[in-house]
């Protein structure tokens, strides 16, 4: 005589390989969500090219003089500014799908059941990707040059590292809100004021006193400047360190947080 075992017991005994291997398949079905729907890419795609045009042309003649002294200043700032708001994203999608009953279907499989977040999440990894080489290469077209190429991909790694980890906060807000709209209407209070009010677009001694306090402690003012030194002198410096120690913080804070309210709703 056999005994039938239901998806739910499976999932209850699945390994770590195994549950590496789901979140991939996960991450996949992410990725042909975009081939299906490329118009998803909107966002990674023309946000770096019309801010770095914007941008570039509106500021830097009262802020550097002219447009080449700017590049080296504005184009880590767009790109940490494009995709850390990037990330937003990921909250946004994944409420659309737990609205739309897809995770509801996947509670019916006998997959791991941390697989559909651990996958939403490395599947967005692909859309900073695509922002942080759009975003170089634009500022490539328009005369912006690092000092080597070792130091470019160091600083577009620490920049979706960084953004991975931000990911966390809205994937959170994902889990807990109501609708998308919401999602997208809390991320972006939280965005709005950390990468404008930052040293992305403009120097930090420039600000009023006052408001050069926030944007020393701000985390999103030391990714920037990591970042800028890293492309136009190559050092990894101490902005570099409390980036990622950052990014160590909200992961492990808000990773459990995140976890455990999917874990109640899966």
């Amino acid at each position: 005589m056999t005994t039938s075992i239901t998806p739910a017991e499976l999932r209850n005994h699945v390994t770590l390989a195994t549950t590496w291997k789901n979140s991939l398949t996960m991450a996949g079905r992410g990725l042909l969500k975009i081939k299906r729907t490329p118009e998803q890419l909107f966002d990674v795609t023309l946000q770096p090219i019309i801010f770095t045009l914007m941008f570039t042309y509106i500021f830097g003649g009262a802020i550097s003089g002219d447009v080449a002294s700017y590049l080296p200043i504005i184009i880590p700032g767009i790109l940490v500014q494009t995709v850390i708001t990037t990330s937003m994203v990921t909250g946004v999608q994944l409420r659309e799908d737990m609205d739309k009953g897809v995770f509801d279907r996947f509670k019916s499989l006998p997959i791991a059941r941390i697989a559909p977040l651990a996958g939403a999440l490395l599947a967005d990894t692909v859309r900073y990707g695509i922002a942080t080489t759009l975003t170089f290469a634009m500022g490539y077209i328009m005369g912006f040059r690092a000092i080597n190429l070792f130091a470019l991909l160091a600083a577009a790694l620490l920049v979706i590292v960084c953004s991975w980890a931000v990911s966390w906060i809205f994937a959170f807000f994902g889990v807990i809100a109501r609708t998308a709209s919401s999602v997208q209407g809390i991320s972006m209070l939280v965005l709005f004021p950390l990468t404008f009010l930052s040293n992305a677009f403009v120097p930090a001694d420039t600000l009023p006193n006052w408001l050069q306090g926030f944007v020393g402690v701000n985390p999103v003012s030391h990714l920037v400047t990591a970042v800028r030194d890293l492309v136009n002198s190559g050092q990894f410096g101490a902005d570099a360190w409390l980036a990622l120690l950052g990014a160590a913080v909200v992961v492990l804070i808000f990773a459990p947080l995140t976890v455990r309210a999917y874990m109640r709703r899966a």
